[in-house]
């Protein structure tokens, strides 16, 4: 079994939809996902809602804090933004072993974004967009 952690600042929006994704695309008798924030804000409805659009429900989803998984043994662990990144630089968690791989990919925040509410909404589904292309490819490179 692989476990894989994405981590964002609030475990709201980002890292909430590439959990959702990383779900979608992996074998979850093989892959377990889990993400968290920095802090935790709560899942994002938006987030939500743009995930629905794409027939993906994370409305189940938590917002958890990192320091919950301390005692978990990961193997890949994914920032999503740069806050994080820069805030969790090293993981200070268990891993399988030393091969834990980290990884970074900052994208953009949509609940930050300004404009129309159909705006918003476009933002969200661009950045949605991006997070699915992402996680498509990683999983196909890391073969999971």
């Amino acid at each position: 079994m692989k476990n894989i952690l994405v981590l964002c600042t609030g475990n709201s929006c980002r890292s909430q939809i590439a959990h959702g994704y990383f779900e979608h695309f992996t074998d979850h008798s093989k892959v377990k996902v889990y993400s968290a924030g920095i802090t935790t804000h709560g899942v994002n409805p938006k987030a939500i809602e743009t995930m629905k659009a794409d027939g993906i429900d994370i409305s189940h989803h938590t917002s958890n804090n990192v320091a919950e998984y301390e005692n978990i043994d990961f193997d890949y662990v994914l920032t999503v933004c740069d806050n994080a990144n820069e805030n969790c630089p090293i993981w200070v968690g268990k891993s399988n072993d030393s091969a834990l791989r980290k990884f970074h990919h900052n994208f953009p925040d949509p609940p930050k974004f300004k404009g129309t509410e159909e705006e918003i909404i476009a933002e969200f589904a661009k950045v949605r967009n991006m997070i699915k292309v992402y996680v498509e490819n990683f999983v196909k490179e890391q073969g999971l």
